[in-house]
C-alpha cells in the first residue's frame, strides 16, 4: 500500500510548493549575462516588430532568465532564438556592437536604458517585474566605482569573445563545472559581508570559461524554490543527486549560514539514503536558523525554542525513515517535552502523528494513538493531519481484515474533507489506498478502476516550473498495480510498456524507484515459473530479496518447490511462516500454508494437508481475503479428489470457480478450469457408457477453455498437462485424429521441459 506519510515531514522551506528562503546577505550586482539579459528586455520594449505569440512566449521566459543562474551567451541566444528569432538576432547585434567597440558604448547603454520612474506606459515601469529588474542593475551599476565598471567591461568582452570562438561547446553553463567533491559538504572560512565588492574586484576569469561566482539573493532564492518543487513533486527533473550537492555546496561556500541551503542538502542527501549527511545538514539548517533568529513569525526566546523543538521533531523523522526507533523516540520525547513547555499544540499534533507511526512500524498496536490523533486534529483544525489518521485508521483495518464497505465509507468520508480543503496530494494517495486495498481483498476489476481514476485526474495543485504533481509515490503505486494486473492477463506487451514508463518518470536513483523495481522482478519471475525456466527465476530470487526480504524468501521456496527439493523449501516454508506470523502479515502466512500443502502433495500426504488448508481458509475468510480463500477452496477441492471423492471436491469447486473467473489471474483461471476438468472425468469412471461419453465431451471442453487460459500467459507446463488429458480422453473416444495431435503437442512440449518426476496428474 502507499504510505500515507510519505509528506508528513516538517519541511519549514515550503508552502503550497513555495520556498521561503531567507534573504541571501548579497545584493544583486552587474553580470555581462545581466547586461545581456537587459539588452534583450531593451529590445523588447522598444521593438514594434514582435508578433503577439512570441510577446507571449518571451513574456513567459523574463521571470526565469532574471531569477536564474548566470548562462552562457550561446545558451541564453539559444533560448530566446527558440521564441523569436529576429529579437535573438538583435541582441547579438547590440552585444557586438558594444563588446568590440569602447567603455563608452556600455555606458551609453546604461544611460539609454528606460527610467522605471517616468515611462508609465511602458513595460519597464517601477512596479513591473521588468521595471524592478532594471532598477536593481541601475542602481547596482551606478554603485560602481571606476576601476570596477573597467572590470565589468573587461568580463563583458571575454563573455562575447568566449560565445565568439565557439568556447560555448565545451565549457557548458557556468552552473554545470564542477570544482568540488561530489556529495562532499564544505563549509571555507566565512567571506563576510564583503562579498559584493571583492568579487568585483577580482579579475572575472583568468580562463577562457564562466566564472562560478556567488549568487544573488534571486538567484538563490530561484535555485532553492524550484529544485525544493520538483523534489517534492517531480524528483526526475530536479538536478541529479551529485550535481544539486556540487550547487548547493558552492553556495555554501560564499554563505556557510545560509540556512535554507543546508535544508535542501539534508532533503538531497534522504533522496540517496545518506544518513551522515542528511543528519549533518539538518543539524545545520536548525543551528543557523536559532543563530539567525529568522523563524517565521517567532523571534526571539519563543523563535529559538520553535526551531529546537521542530529540530528534533525532524530529527525523528529522520531516524524513522532509516529504521532507527530507538532514536527517534528519544528525539520525538524531547520534540514533546518541548513543545509542552511552549504550549505549542500544532507541534504535539505533530509529534502525535510521528509516535503512532513509530509504533505501527515497531510492530505495536496503535490504533489508540491513531484515535486519539485524528480527534485531536479535528479539534485544532488540522484536516491534512486528519486526513492522514483516518487513512492511516483505514490502512491498519485492511490489515487486520475489516469489511470494505467500511474501509470505502471512512475513505469517503476523508474524501470529501479532501475536497473542501483542496487536499490534491491526499486524493491522490486515498485513491491509491482504494487500489491497494481492492487488490487485497481480490477486487482486481475495483482495483482497476480506482488506478484507472488516479491517473486521469488533474491535479488541484497549481503548476509550478512547468510541473504537475503526477510524479509522487501515489502515481508510482498505481502505475505499479495497472502493471501487474496486466502481467496477470497474461497482458505482458502493455505491462512491459507501463514499467518503460515508469522507468522514465522514476529513474533508479530516485527515491520511489524501488516500486517498480520490485514489481519488475516479480513479473519477470511469475513469467520465468510459467515457462519452467527455474534457473532464471533462481537469479532472480536475489534481487527479489534485496528490496523485499520476505518476498525473496517465499519465492525461494517456490523454485526449491518447482524443482523438487522439497525439504529445503519446507524448511524456508517453516521459518517463512513463523516470522510473517510474528509480524502479523496474514496475506502471506495463508501464502505459505497452501505452499506447504502443495509440498504435502508431492509426498502423496493429501489427508496430511487437509487441517492446515482448513486453517488458512479459516484465515481467509476472517480477513475477508476472498480471493485467497478461493484459492484454497481450489487446493481443498484438489486434495478431496486426491483422496477419492471427486463429487465433494467438484461441489465445493464451484463455490470459488465465480471469484475466480471474474477477478483472478488467467494462470489461476486456467487452473481452476483444468482442476473442473479433472473432477469430471473423475465422477464420469462410475457413470454408464452413454453418460461417460457425454461427461467426457464435457471435460474436454473445460480443458479447451483452460489450454485457451494457459496459452495466454504462456505457462509450457500447464499445456502439457492438458494435451496429455485431452489425448487420453480423445482414445477413449475413439477419436484418432484429435488424439494424434494432442499426443504430439505432449510430445513436443515434454521433449522441452525438463523432468524432475513430478506426476503431470498430481498437481494443481
Amino acid at each position: 500500500m502507499a504510505s500515507v506519510h510519505e509528506s508528513l515531514y516538517f519541511n519549514p522551506m515550503m508552502t503550497n510548493g513555495v520556498v521561503h528562503a531567507n534573504v541571501f546577505g548579497i545584493k544583486d550586482w552587474v553580470t555581462p549575462y545581466k547586461i545581456a539579459v537587459l539588452v534583450l528586455l531593451d529590445e523588447m520594449n522598444s521593438s514594434k516588430c514582435i508578433s503577439l505569440l512570441e510577446r507571449r512566449r518571451l513574456n513567459k521566459l523574463i521571470l526565469p532568465l532574471q531569477q536564474g543562474p548566470d548562462m552562457t551567451l550561446a545558451q541564453l541566444l539559444k533560448t530566446v532564438e527558440e521564441c523569436c528569432s529576429q529579437l535573438a538576432y538583435a541582441v547579438k547585434l547590440r552585444l557586438h556592437v558594444m563588446a568590440e567597440g569602447e567603455l563608452k558604448d556600455m555606458e551609453s547603454f546604461f544611460d539609454t536604458l528606460p527610467n522605471p520612474f517616468n515611462e508609465r506606459d511602458s513595460e519597464a515601469y517601477k512596479t513591473s517585474v521588468v521595471g524592478l529588474f532594471v532598477r536593481h542593475m541601475l542602481l547596482a551599476y551606478n554603485k560602481l566605482s571606476f576601476s570596477q565598471v573597467y572590470k565589468l567591461y573587461t568580463a563583458l568582452q571575454q563573455y562575447y569573445s568566449h560565445y565568439y570562438q565557439g568556447g560555448e561547446e565545451k565549457s557548458g553553463p557556468a552552473f554545470q563545472t564542477a570544482d568540488d567533491t561530489d556529495m562532499d559538504l564544505t563549509n571555507p572560512e566565512d567571506t563576510g559581508g564583503k562579498m559584493e565588492k571583492e568579487e568585483l574586484d577580482s579579475s572575472p576569469g583568468d580562463e577562457n570559461i564562466p566564472s562560478r561566482g556567488p549568487l544573488s539573493q534571486k538567484q538563490a532564492e530561484y535555485f532553492l524554490a524550484r529544485q525544493a518543487y520538483l523534489l517534492k513533486n517531480d524528483e526526475n527533473k530536479a538536478l541529479a543527486p551529485a550535481a544539486l550537492q556540487e550547487e548547493l555546496n558552492n553556495m555554501l561556500k560564499f554563505n556557510p549560514d545560509f540556512a535554507e541551503a543546508h535544508y535542501l542538502s539534508y532533503l538531497n542527501s534522504m533522496r540517496v539514503q545518506d544518513v551522515y549527511i542528511s543528519t549533518l545538514s539538518l543539524l545545520h539548517y536548525f543551528d543557523r536558523l536559532i543563530l539567525a533568529g529568522g523563524d517565521g513569525k517567532s523571534s526571539g526566546d519563543e523563535g529559538c525554542g520553535r526551531s529546537l523543538r521542530y529540530a528534533a521533531l525532524n530529527l525523528a523523522a529522520l531516524h524513522c525513515r532509516f529504521g532507527h526507533y530507538q532514536q527517534a523516540e528519544l528525539a520525538l520525547q524531547e520534540a514533546i517535552r518541548i513543545a509542552q513547555e511552549s504550549n505549542d499544540h500544532i507541534c504535539l499534533q505533530h509529534c502525535l502523528s510521528w509516535l503512532y507511526l513509530l509504533e505501527q512500524m515497531k510492530g505495536s498496536d496503535s490504533t489508540a494513538l491513531t484515535e486519539d490523533s485524528v480527534k485531536m486534529a479535528v479539534h485544532f483544525c488540522l484536516p491534512y493531519l486528519a486526513s492522514l489518521g483516518i487513512q492511516s485508521l483505514v490502512q491498519q483495518g485492511a490489515i487486520r481484515g475489516k469489511p470494505a464497505n467500511k474501509l470505502m465509507e471512512a475513505l469517503k468520508d476523508t474524501d470529501v474533507l479532501h475536497w473542501k480543503h483542496s487536499l490534491s496530494e491526499l486524493i491522490d494517495i486515498s485513491l491509491a489506498q482504494k487500489t491497494a486495498i481492492w487488490r487485497l481483498y481480490g477486487k482486481s476489476t475495483m482495483a482497476l478502476q480506482e488506478a484507472q481514476l488516479l491517473l486521469n485526474m488533474n491535479s488541484l495543485e497549481p503548476v509550478n516550473f512547468g510541473v504537475q504533481q503526477n510524479n509522487t509515490e501515489a502515481f508510482a503505486v498505481a502505475l505499479c498495480h495497472l502493471a501487474e494486473l496486466h502481467a496477470e492477463q497474461g497482458l505482458f506487451g502493455a505491462a512491459s510498456e507501463i514499467l518503460e514508463h515508469l522507468k522514465e518518470r522514476f529513474p533508479p536513483h530516485t527515491q520511489h524507484a524501488k516500486l517498480w523495481m520490485l514489481c519488475d522482478l516479480k513479473i519477470q519471475f511469475e513469467r520465468a515459473m510459467n515457462d519452467g525456466k527455474h534457473h532464471f527465476a533462481d537469479s532472480l530470487v536475489m534481487e527479489i530479496a534485496a528490496l523485499n526480504e520476505t518476498e525473496g524468501l517465499y519465492r525461494k521456496a517456490l523454485v526449491l518447490k518447482a524443482q523438487n527439493q522439497t525439504t529445503e523449501a519446507y524448511k524456508i516454508l517453516q521459518r517463512l511462516l513463523l516470522y510473517c506470523e510474528k509480524t502479523k502479515c496474514t496475506e502471506m502466512v495463508i501464502r505459505v500454508m497452501l505452499s506447504v500443502a502443495e509440498l504435502y502433495w508431492q509426498s502423496s500426504c493429501y489427508a496430511t494437508a487437509l487441517p492446515l488448508l482448513l486453517q488458512a481458509l479459516a484465515l481467509a475468510r476472517q480477513y475477508n481475503l476472498q480471493y485467497l480463500a478461493s484459492e484454497t477452496i481450489l487446493h481443498l477441492a484438489f486434495s478431496q479428489l486426491m483422496l477419492g471423492i471427486p463429487e465433494q471436491a467438484l461441489n465445493i469447486l464451484h463455490m470459488a470457480i465465480e471469484p475466480i473467473l471474474a477477478h483472478g489471474a488467467v494462470m489461476d483461471k486456467g487452473r481452476a478450469m483444468l482442476l473442473v476438468a479433472k473432477c469430471q472425468i473423475a465422477i464420469s469412471a462410475s457413470e454408464p457408457v452413454k453418460q461417460k461419453s457425454q461427461a467426457l465431451e464435457v471435460a474436454i471442453q473445460s480443458l479447451d477453455e483452460a489450454r485457451t487460459y494457459f496459452v495466454k500467459v504462456d505457462c509450457k507446463e500447464r499445456l502439457r498437462d492438458v494435451f496429455y488429458l485431452q489425448a487420453r480422453l480423445y482414445n477413449s473416444l475413439g477419436r484418432t485424429a484429435e488424439r494424434n495431435e494432442c499426443a504430439m503437442q505432449f510430445r513436443h512440449l515434454n521433449q522441452e521441459l525438463p523432468s524432475h518426476g513430478v506426476p503431470l496428474i498430481t498437481r494443481l
